[in-house]
Parts: structure tokens; C-alpha cells; sequence
């Protein structure tokens, strides 16, 4: 299942009719000699984009994961104190952040036929900016039901730049063939890191009113300079090997859709934990071990971090060890974080704990994501992103009311469970 190291043969011909760099594969000996067959085939024709452009696409692309993670990290390194101004308690408080699930699920199903019909990069900027706005709401609510209503606002927005987003990577991952996916989850975990980080900072002298309002002004500002730069690039062909995942039919076989059903319950598996220890990190390790608010705030960031330092050696996991060893063992090592992250009885030991979970997610969804998205176009990528941010986001209310059942320790070693499942499912449908 890992991605290629050696390009096909014949070696010049493929590599034009594919549109790669020649630089990306340059550790095979025979391309000393591609000057010399490039003019002797020059008569070949190029079917995706110039090298340069998709470079440039890569890069926007980046900058909107990055942007998408510092927005959503903004908000919920604030959630204690918007819980404390609300007044809810953890099962109310649950039941408004379902809010942001029900948006981001009910959109994720439409947004793949927006993208067939418009676009993928028309809908990111039109989420992006939707983002921004509703960003500033929650602070401005004062009751559990208030806050639920504008998070189906902030869900709804959440969940269509994810699937525009992540529809427009699979297509550049397609045209590189380079299995570069992880380094755009990359960037959204390092969004993340920075939006947790700053968010931590400031959150003992800046209203959360203030730091979200902030945070849309930021988000409208790279909008506007990030959003024209994508509208001119058009989404590469398909290489000449390769369906055109576009032109595909809308109705998928019953093989197809158990694979890519397979590979979005492995997304929600653990895309369940990354939402969870952003909406009840800060506050188990405040709440259950009396860190200080900005030290809570850090514990995000420090997830995110070493998701970010996963996601970057994701390409070079995959190319070497393969997509189902990288799931095995990424699960599994979530799984004995997790656990160290919610039973530790010190707040040093709960860190170790969520920064090993977050190395061992870093690489899962994103390659669940790409298998659908290659599987089946954007239809693909909006079921396992269903599947998988619905664990994101249906997350946080599952551990609210597990929460009050039992304790935030208890209920957060689900994510461990999860994980260890995730895990297991790669290891059982390897072949």
C-alpha cells in the first residue's frame, strides 16, 4: 500500500505526461541520463499542470490548512472561559458543542457536490471567509442554548472548507504522485500549535471577545491574499493513467463504498481524540490537575506540536514504511499515550502523555482521507470526512457526558480505546 520510490518506465514519458518536477525523483541513477531522452521524446504532451503552478497551489493550499487550524485552536483554547460566562455545566456545555458537529456533519454530505459543480477551490475561499465571521460569535453568548445556535454557524463553515480543502489536495496528490497529504495536515496541526500557543498566552489578559474578534480579523486579512491566488489556479488533470476522478460516476460500486466507508470510520476512530483533547485538554488539566489556565492552554498546544512534527515526516514514513504500518502504529502509540495523558497524576506526566498521542495521530487521518479521496474523488473525501470529523466533533459532547457519569480521566481514555481500534481495523484489512 506505500507510495512509489522509483518512477514507472518509461521513465521520461511518464514523468511528462504526469507533470513532475524530475527533482523529486532524483535518487534513481537513470535519470543522468534525461537530458538526453527528453529531446529525443520531446514530441510527448503534458496533460497536467506546469510544475510551477502546481507549486504554487501546493503553497495556497498550505496556507488555508494552516489558517483553518489556527482558527479552530483560537476557539478552543477560550472554551473554559466561555463555559465559566455561559454558566453550563459539562453535560450543558456538551450539548452546545454538538452544535459545531451537527453544522460541520449536515454540510460535509453537500460539500462534495459543491465541489463537483463549482469547484473545490471556490468553496474553500467561501468557507474560509464564513470561518472567520463566525469565529467571533461564541463569546458573545451568555446561555448554553445561544452558544449551540452560532457553533452550527462556526460547524457549518468548519465542515465545508474541510472537505473543499482536503478535495483539492487529493487532486494534487494525484497529479505529484507523492504521497504529500500529510505535510497539508501538517500545516493545520502547526496552525493549531501557533493559535493554542498565542491563545495561551493570552489568555489571562485579553477578553475572549477581544481574542476572537482578533482571530477574524486574521482570518479575513490572509483570505483576501490567499483566496485570489487559489481562484487562478485550476485544479490539475488527472494523469493519463488515472480516471479522472471528476468525470467518475456519482454511484459507487458496493466494493468501493465498504473501502472507503473503511477508511472514514478509521478517520472518526481517531479523529475522535484530536477533537477531544481540544475542547477537554485545557480543562482536565486545569480542572482534574490544578494547572495553571495559561499552562492548561499549552497543553493543546503541545498535541498539536507533535502532530505537526509527525504530519512533517509523513511523506518519508509512508514512501517507507507503507500506509498499513504507519495506521498500526500510529494507533497503537496513541492509544499508550492517551492513557498516560489522562490517568497521569501530574500535569508533567499528562503532557509526555498528550504529545505521544499526538505523534501517534499526526498520520491516520490524513491518509484515510487521501485512499477515499483517491477511491472515489471528492464524494470519497466528504464520506470519510463525514465519518471522520463527525469523531472530531462528536467528540467532545460524547466525553461531556461520560464526564459527568464518571470523571474527565475516565471518560478521556475512550481515546485510547478509539485508538487501539483504529489500529487494529488497518491491520485486519491490510490486504
Amino acid at each position: 500500500m506505500a507510495g512509489d520510490r522509483h518512477p514507472p518506465e518509461p521513465l521520461v514519458s511518464h514523468l511528462q505526461s504526469a507533470g513532475i518536477p524530475l527533482s523529486e525523483t532524483a535518487h534513481t541513477p537513470t535519470l543522468c541520463f534525461v537530458p538526453l531522452l527528453n529531446k529525443l521524446g520531446s514530441g510527448s504532451t503534458t496533460t497536467t499542470k506546469p510544475p510551477s503552478a502546481l507549486t504554487r497551489l501546493r503553497i495556497v493550499l498550505t496556507v488555508f490548512f494552516a489558517l483553518d487550524g489556527f482558527i479552530f485552536a483560537g476557539w478552543v483554547v477560550r472554551i473554559p472561559a466561555i463555559k465559566e460566562q455561559t454558566g453550563a455545566s459539562s453535560s450543558a456545555l456538551g450539548l452546545a458543542l454538538l452544535g459545531v458537529s451537527v453544522g460541520a456533519v449536515i454540510t460535509m454530505v453537500f460539500t462534495g457536490r459543491l465541489c463537483r459543480r463549482y469547484g473545490s477551490h471556490p468553496v474553500t475561499v467561501v468557507c474560509a471567509v464564513l470561518l472567520s465571521l463566525s469565529v467571533a460569535l461564541p463569546p458573545l453568548t451568555h446561555s448554553a442554548a445561544a452558544l449551540a445556535a452560532v457553533l452550527v454557524i462556526f460547524g457549518i463553515a468548519y465542515g465545508g472548507i474541510n472537505v473543499a480543502f482536503n478535495s483539492a489536495a487529493v487532486d494534487l496528490v494525484a497529479a505529484l504522485r507523492r504521497p504529500i497529504m500529510p505535510s497539508f495536515h501538517a500545516a493545520f496541526s502547526l496552525g493549531g500549535m501557533v493559535g493554542a500557543g498565542v491563545g495561551g498566552l493570552i489568555a489571562g489578559s485579553l477578553s475572549p471577545t477581544r481574542h476572537l474578534l482578533g482571530l477574524t480579523l486574521i482570518g479575513l486579512v490572509v483570505t483576501a491574499i490567499a483566496g485570489p491566488a487559489l481562484l487562478r489556479l485550476s485544479p490539475p488533470a488527472a494523469p493519463t493513467d488515472q480516471p479522472a476522478k471528476g468525470n467518475a460516476p456519482h454511484r459507487l460500486d458496493a466494493h468501493t463504498r465498504r473501502l472507503v466507508l473503511i477508511f472514514g470510520f478509521i478517520a472518526l476512530c481517531t479523529a475522535f481524540g484530536e477533537g477531544a483533547l481540544a475542547d477537554w485538554g485545557a480543562l482536565h488539566l486545569e480542572q482534574d490537575l490544578n494547572a495553571h489556565p495559561g499552562m492548561a492552554a499549552a497543553g493543546y498546544s503541545l498535541f498539536a506540536g507533535a502532530m505537526t512534527i509527525g504530519r512533517l515526516s509523513g511523506t518519508t514514513l509512508l514512501e517507507r514504511l507503507g500506509q498499513t504500518r504507519v495506521i498500526v502504529a500510529g494507533g497503537a502509540t496513541a492509544a499508550a499515550g492517551m492513557l498516560l495523558g489522562a490517568l497521569a497524576p501530574t500535569v508533567w506526566l499528562a503532557l509526555v502523555g498528550f504529545a505521544i498521542t499526538g505523534l501517534g495521530l499526526a498520520n491516520i487521518f490524513p491518509v484515510a482521507v487521501e485512499r477515499a479521496g483517491a477511491l472515489a474523488g471528492p464524494s470519497g473525501v466528504a464520506t470519510a470526512s463525514t465519518l471522520g470529523y463527525g469523531g472530531m466533533l462528536l467528540g467532545p459532547p460524547a466525553i461531556g457526558f461520560m464526564a459527568d457519569w464518571f470523571t474527565l480521566p475516565i471518560a478521556l481514555t475512550s481515546v485510547a480505546a478509539l485508538a487501539g481500534v483504529a489500529a487494529l481495523i488497518g491491520y485486519t484489512t491490510r490486504r
